[in-house]
């Protein structure tokens, strides 16, 4: 096998690992559930994410986004606490 063949390999076979690593590494991250109320409706939604502050943002969001309609409702159901908060 020649030289620049080999060298080839080993370079998709290194980019192949990185990208395998980058995509599976859970270390590190937070994950955990959080359940909105808003206007009589419920919604849970479970996220990860690299802070708790950031996975109850996202979660938050989400949860808002399935259970209230239009931008004011939307915003007041995430500035509402949540109804439960469960971290995995």
């Amino acid at each position: 096998m020649s030289r620049p063949v080999l060298a080839g390999i080993v370079f998709c076979t290194a980019i192949l690992a990185m990208i395998v690593y980058m995509t599976f590494s859970l270390g590190g991250r937070v994950r955990g559930e959080i359940c909105m109320e808003f206007n009589g409706r419920s919604a849970c939604k479970t996220v990860s994410g690299d802070t708790r502050e950031h996975v109850l943002q996202t979660a938050t969001s989400n949860a808002c986004a399935e259970i209230a309609s239009g931008v004011t409702d939307t915003i007041n159901c995430e500035h509402t606490a949540p109804k439960s908060v469960t971290w995995k």
